[in-house]
């Protein structure tokens, strides 16, 4: 039987893993989708061919970690879904419009698929923008006022770039020919986008909350914690080199804009939850005292150490199924 403190440690950590698989593995097919070109129909279906086999399962992470946070800290479930239920319905309608999309543009009449394609293509971007909204509000503690609704569409946007990034370097990867070279160069626009908007928040975010300011530069640790932002912005300006030579030989490293995006995004998702732990509302509830009643929690954790290492196992093997170029989708 594991104590309070533990328990909390131990489903904060596998939320925080949930979420993180959700931005990478549905951030690179939000990103394909905000990406998805209406005018362009063969580079369009190669496309969603990309993240056919995978895009639905990617989903799985973000069921578990709004699962978690229900069943460990009930309290903190109550107050985020409080705070943000008119941007997480907005963001649920952009899912269900790009999942219908998804399904209808392979079935639909020749004339019509364009416009579930422009489907698609609105659903991804209403989810992302969502997502970036809510993460702005819930680091400016749900407040209500000029300033935080100004940082939560800033935010908005910063992900939109984010994951056509991610989006963009997961094309260059599973593509190639012509569709390869536009990757390359949409890697390259949302690379600098997201740097610009990286910079921006690591910046904005001190100023506005000194607990953060407090956290970052009057730590004990800040010489170990430095090299975070540094390595972080480095990754960008290789991301920008490596994309170069691309453009001259794109299938040789082709793997590397995918692998330093990912890298990118744990480095940003360290520094957000190095910022507010132990906080799971900042500035307003921590993950101990949110924490649902350990009884409960011990005996569901038995059922977690099953589902969690089989999700990861089934993800894992999917990949290795699905692994090299794209194929065309077809349906029967």
């Amino acid at each position: 039987m594991l104590d309070a403190h533990t328990l909390s440690f131990v489903y904060a950590s596998l939320m925080a893993l949930a979420i993180l698989l959700y931005a990478i593995l549905d951030g690179y097919d939000l990103g394909v989708g905000i990406l998805l070109p209406t005018n362009n129909e063969e580079h369009a279906d190669t496309m969603i061919a990309s993240i056919g086999p995978f895009w639905d399962a990617n989903e799985t992470w973000l069921v578990l970690a709004v699962g978690l946070a229900l069943i460990a800290f009930p309290l903190a479930h109550s107050m985020i879904l409080q705070a943000l239920y008119l941007p997480i319905t907005v963001m649920l309608i952009g899912l269900i419009i790009r999942g219908v999309a998804f399904d209808f543009r392979a079935k639909a009449k020749t004339k019509r698929k364009s416009m579930w394609n422009k489907l698609f293509k609105i659903g991804s971007f209403i989810s992302a923008f969502m997502q970036g909204y809510m993460l702005g509000l819930y680091v400016m503690s749900f407040e209500h006022s000029a300033l935080a609704t100004t940082f939560a569409m800033l935010s908005g946007i910063g992900v939109v770039a984010a994951y056509a990034l991610i989006g963009a370097a997961w094309l260059v990867l599973k593509t190639q020919g012509q569709l390869q070279l536009s990757a390359i160069r949409w890697c390259q626009i949302a690379g600098r986008m997201a740097f610009f908007g990286v910079i921006g928040v690591s910046t904005i975010n001190p100023v506005i909350n000194h607990s953060v300011y407090e956290r970052w530069f009057e730590s004990s640790i800040f010489l170990l914690i430095l090299p975070i932002p540094i390595i972080c912005l480095t990754l960008f300006v290789l991301l920008d080199r490596v994309l170069i030579k691309l453009k001259e030989q794109p299938n040789v490293g082709a793997w590397l804009p995918f692998l330093i995006s990912c890298v990118i995004f744990m480095l940003c998702f360290f520094g957000l939850l190095y910022s507010f732990y132990p906080y799971v509302v900042p500035g307003k509830l921590t993950i101990f005292e949110a924490l649902a009643a350990p009884e409960s929690l011990n005996f569901l954790l038995y059922g977690v150490i099953v589902v969690v290492p089989t999700i990861l196992a089934y993800t894992a093997f999917s990949y290795r199924v699905f692994w090299g170029k794209v194929r065309p989708l077809s349906y029967y």
